[in-house]
C-alpha cells in the first residue's frame, strides 16, 4: 500500500511539470506570458506545444500548454490525473492522513499478522486429522491438537473427520430389482456402514468418496445376488449374503487405495416382486411349516431313543444277574411279573392243600364293601 501512494504522487508530479516540446522550447508572450512549447499572444497569452497525453480535459477551455496569465509567468494545469479524478467525483482530491507513510506501513503489518495467525494456526479435533499440502503436494498428517504451518498460500491443512461412522442407504427411492442366480428376480434394500481409516489416501486417491463406496455396494451386491437362488435371498441365505457383499466392497476398495473401511452391510428388505409377493409369502410360510414338523420328529426320535436306551440298560443289569442265580432270578421275575397282571384284577387265589382257610370276602374285595353299604342306605 505505501509503495501504490508513492506511486500516486510521482504520477501527480510528472502531470504538474509542463509537458517538454519535441521541437524545442518554446517562446515568450509580448507582456511576459511565456510557456514551453509555444508563446502567448498578448497578455496572458496561452503556450503552446503538445499536450500531455495522461491529464483530464477540463469543461470548457483550458490553456494546452504551461501558458502565463495576465501579467505574469504562467503555468502548467494543477493536480495528477487521480486528483483531477476525485475532483471531478466532488472529493477535492486524494486524502492524505496525518503520519503519511508511517500509517499505511502499520495498516500493512497488521494485516500481514492476521493473515499469518489464521492462516498458520490449526486446531485438531480428538476425531479428526489435518492433511498438510505445500504448495500443492502432499507433505504431512497433523495429529490432533494445535498445530503449526506456513501460512496460506504455501501451505494448506484439510481436517479430515476419521472418527465418524457413515452410512449409505440403497436404494434412495423406488423398488431396486436384481437378478437371482436361479432366473428370479428380488427386490432388494440395504446400507452400507463405513468410515475412514487413512486420512491421506481418502484425501487423494479417490475424487468422489461417498459416489465410490456408493458405486462399489451396487457392483458388489449385484454380484453376489447373481450367484444365489431366491429363495437363499428371502430366506435364511441373508446372513451369508451382508458377509460376502462386505469382502467384495473391502477388496475393490483397497484395491483403489481408497482410505475407507467398510464396518457392515446390512439387508433391510428382501423380497420378490409385488405381482408374485403373496406366492411367494404362502411358499415360505410352508417352509417355515416344515421345518417346524422336522424339529418336532426329532424331538419325538430323541425321547423314544432315550426310553429305549434305558430299557435296555435295565435289561442288561437283570440279565447279569440272571447268569449269577438262575433259579433265583427267573422266580423274581415271574413274581413281579404276576404281581404286576393281577394288581388289575378282583380275583382272588388262595392256595392251602388240607386247611380250610377263612375268606372275609367283602374285605377281599374293595368294591364289595361299597355295594354293601349302598344295599344298607
Amino acid at each position: 500500500m505505501a509503495n501504490l501512494m508513492s506511486w500516486l504522487s510521482k504520477a501527480g508530479n510528472w502531470h504538474n511539470e509542463a509537458p517538454k516540446s519535441p521541437w524545442g522550447s518554446g517562446g515568450s508572450g509580448d507582456n511576459g506570458g511565456s510557456g514551453n512549447g509555444g508563446s502567448g499572444d498578448g497578455k496572458g497569452g496561452s503556450g503552446g506545444g503538445p499536450r500531455n497525453p495522461w491529464s483530464f480535459p477540463p469543461e470548457g477551455r483550458r490553456p494546452r500548454g504551461g501558458g502565463g496569465g495576465s501579467g505574469g509567468s504562467g503555468s502548467g494545469g494543477g493536480g495528477g490525473p487521480f486528483e483531477d479524478l476525485f475532483r471531478r467525483m466532488g472529493g477535492g482530491g486524494l486524502p492524505v492522513p496525518p503520519g503519511g507513510t508511517r500509517l499505511w506501513s502499520l495498516v500493512v503489518v497488521g494485516l500481514l499478522l492476521v493473515w499469518v495467525i489464521f492462516t498458520s494456526f490449526h486446531t485438531i479435533g480428538t476425531r479428526e486429522r489435518g492433511v498438510v499440502t505445500t504448495l500443492g503436494r502432499y507433505s504431512g498428517t497433523l495429529s490432533p491438537g494445535v498445530q503449526f504451518t506456513l501460512p496460506a498460500p504455501f501451505q494448506l491443512v484439510e481436517i479430515v473427520d476419521v472418527g465418524s461412522v457413515n452410512t449409505e442407504k440403497f436404494p434412495e427411492s423406488g423398488p431396486n430389482l436384481m437378478l437371482t442366480g436361479d432366473q428370479n428376480i428380488v427386490d432388494l434394500a440395504y446400507s452400507v456402514n463405513w468410515y475412514i481409516s487413512d486420512a491421506t489416501d481418502y484425501s487423494f486417491q479417490i475424487k468422489d468418496p461417498r459416489e465410490t463406496v456408493k458405486d462399489t455396494a451396487e457392483s458388489a451386491m449385484r454380484a453376489v445376488i447373481a450367484t444365489t437362488t431366491l429363495t437363499e435371498a428371502i430366506g435364511e441365505g441373508q446372513g451369508r449374503i451382508s458377509a460376502d457383499v462386505q469382502a467384495a466392497m473391502q477388496k475393490i476398495l483397497d484395491e483403489y487405495h481408497s482410505g475407507i473401511r467398510i464396518q457392515s452391510v446390512a439387508l433391510t428388505k428382501a423380497s420378490a416382486p409385488e405381482q408374485v409377493d403373496d406366492a411367494f409369502k404362502a411358499v415360505q410360510a410352508a417352509q417355515q411349516g416344515a421345518s417346524a414338523a422336522r424339529n418336532n420328529a426329532n424331538g419325538y426320535a430323541q425321547q423314544v431313543i432315550a426310553v429305549a436306551e434305558g430299557e435296555a440298560a435295565e435289561f442288561d443289569k437283570i440279565y447279569e444277574q440272571y447268569k449269577a442265580a438262575p433259579q433265583v432270578t427267573r422266580r423274581r421275575l415271574y413274581y413281579e411279573t404276576m404281581e404286576q397282571v393281577l394288581a388289575k384284577t378282583n380275583k382272588t387265589i388262595v392256595e392251602a392243600p388240607g386247611v380250610t382257610p377263612y375268606l372275609p370276602l367283602p374285605g377281599l374285595r374293595p368294591d364289595a364293601g361299597k355295594a354293601q353299604q349302598g344295599d344298607q342306605k
